[in-house]
């Protein structure tokens, strides 16, 4: 995968590759990452299926340079959360209940 950058925006672009050839932990659905956010994207994924075994509910993570800003499992809503994403909080899917708890821990580093 060509990444835009390297450790910072200065330096040329880098590339990364898979240990297993074609099996990513993650896709990248729009625009191109840097390496710091394919870091971003590997320890997220880390720490969501270590927590998600451990606990046996779904889980959620977001880093923010290499240190984890946010991380949550599957549980209820509150009302605030759900009024502030228009959403009925009794409707809520374990996935989606994971990451808004997870992003409103820190919503600004998110």
């Amino acid at each position: 995968m060509d990444l835009r950058y390297g450790i910072n925006p200065q330096q040329q672009a880098a590339y990364v590759a898979p240990v297993r050839p074609g099996q990513w932990p993650v896709r990248v659905l729009q625009g191109s990452p840097s390496y710091i956010n394919m870091l971003d994207a590997l320890n997220s994924w880390q720490l969501v299926l270590e927590a998600a075994r451990a606990l046996h509910r779904p889980a959620a993570a977001s880093f923010k340079h290499v240190s984890p800003a946010d991380a949550a499992v599957a549980g209820p809503v509150d009302d605030v959360t759900a009024e502030l994403y228009s959403i009925d909080r009794d409707g809520v899917g374990a996935l989606t209940s994971a990451y808004l708890r997870a992003r409103d821990a820190d919503p600004k580093s998110s």
